[in-house]
């Protein structure tokens, strides 16, 4: 099978190096933005859209004209992928899987993309890589880069550059060495509650927002005491991102470590098909119908928000692909309010957030354990008959089966 893998690295540019890594990302931002311009003035104008070929044609006239000759000293090919970024920006919206495309900032998000291997060279002994018209960079040789290079995507995060480069290689298919299925509930007073038929396993939250939400507030409050773009004001700025970067920092390393084992130690994962964007909508409401508890569900947005469950399953998903184990999305459908022992759904079956209670037939257990089996049973339900069986093959030696309900092995998603 083929894996896919991204490696990233602290870079360290020289003086020279980081002017020219800021006026790239510039660049990159500019055409980015003047595109997205252009689209939105010719959907205005009652004009089709315009794709990504045409619109290349407009970055040629751009980069030749007198009004941006300064384009010329960027490479032209993540300028050609900034386009592209757009182009997939749109085709997301059309689908309803994303907004629609929204104008970059300066300082937010700022990163760009080399998209061709050939004008990439790794030097892993010496620690270096090479980038057209940035020369040779030294980044922190921190583990070995496994494939064969790909592309090489260059970011800045609190003052910090850093290089993802992405790999491909051909591995042998993974048989997962458990046959064992798990449910997973996820929440906020348990960040996961999982069951694989016999046992209970509870991980707690990390709350890694919380935990530093009052030097992050702190450390805002003097930014904006601070006269706008002024020295002291960008040293702020520095602070106030050095925090956000420990917080995210600190939130990733433990889902990795948290899916890892999981992905480990279990062949079928099954987990709820949670809507995150919809769990931590704003309560305000309008004017005409304003919303209710507004500083409580505030508070509950920013609970689900710290938790990161939507990367979480993301992890979840790949990893398990790499173990040779399944990962079933379950709906999240009344989880928590079907009693495990008679199947008898109500709402008044969970009394309290932690106390489940069977009106029909009076069972009574935690309410998170509740909802880990039923989404394990759930999860076994949609692969019965010869899906369980091509997976039980699968475990002793067999292929990996592409089963309704859960994915498909990279070989499968490329032939697709």
């Amino acid at each position: 099978m083929t894996r896919r893998q991204a490696f990233k690295y602290r870079i360290e540019p020289t003086g020279e190096q980081q002017r020219k890594l800021r006026q790239f990302a510039g660049s990159c931002r500019f055409v980015f933005n003047k595109a997205l311009a252009l689209q939105q003035a010719n959907r205005e104008a009652g004009e089709k859209f315009i794709g990504y070929v045409p619109m290349a044609k407009h970055l040629t006239a751009w980069r030749k004209g007198a009004e941006t000759p300064w384009l010329k000293d960027a490479p032209v090919h993540p300028l050609q992928h900034a386009l592209k970024d757009l182009d997939r920006a749109y085709s997301n919206f059309f689908a309803k899987q994303a907004d629609f495309p929204r104008f970059k900032k300066k300082g937010m998000g700022d990163s760009f993309r080399y998209p061709d291997p050939k004008q990439i060279k790794l030097d892993q002994g010496n620690a270096r890589l090479f980038l057209p018209k940035l020369g040779w960079l030294r980044y922190r040789n921190s583990r070995a880069v496994l494939g064969t290079v790909k592309n090489v995507t260059v970011s800045l995060s609190a003052g910090r550059w850093f290089a993802s480069i992405q790999t491909e290689r051909e591995v042998e298919t993974p048989l997962h060495a458990s046959p064992l299925a798990v449910g997973i509930d996820l929440g906020i007073v348990r960040f996961a509650t999982l069951w694989d038929g016999t046992q209970e396993t509870v991980l707690p939250p990390l709350n890694s927002f919380k935990r530093h939400q009052q030097r992050l507030a702190k450390a805002q409050r003097q930014m904006s005491q601070k006269t706008k773009f002024s020295s002291n004001w960008k040293r702020a700025k520095t602070r106030f991102q050095r925090i956000q970067r420990q917080i995210a920092n600190t939130r990733n390393n433990y889902l990795h470590k948290a899916s890892h084992s999981i992905s480990k130690s279990h062949a079928l994962l099954c987990v709820e098909d949670l809507q995150v964007s919809n769990m931590s909508r704003s309560a305000k409401g309008s004017a005409a119908q304003p919303g209710r508890n507004i500083r409580q569900k505030s508070g509950l947005n920013r609970s689900i928000l710290d938790q990161g469950w939507g990367e979480f399953r993301r992890q979840l998903d790949y990893k398990s692909a790499w173990t040779g184990g399944w990962l079933v999305a379950v709906p999240a459908q009344n989880t928590s309010r079907q009693c495990p022992v008679c199947g008898h759904i109500h709402a008044d079956n969970r009394q309290t957030q932690a106390l489940f209670l069977c009106t029909a037939c009076g069972h009574c257990e935690n309410a998170d354990r509740v909802a880990a089996k039923n989404i394990r049973e759930r999860g076994l339900n949609l692969l019965k008959g010869p899906d369980m069986a091509r997976i039980a093959c699968a475990v002793n030696g067999a292929v990996r089966p592409s089963a309704a309900g859960t994915h498909r092995s990279d070989d499968a998603a490329q032939a697709a």
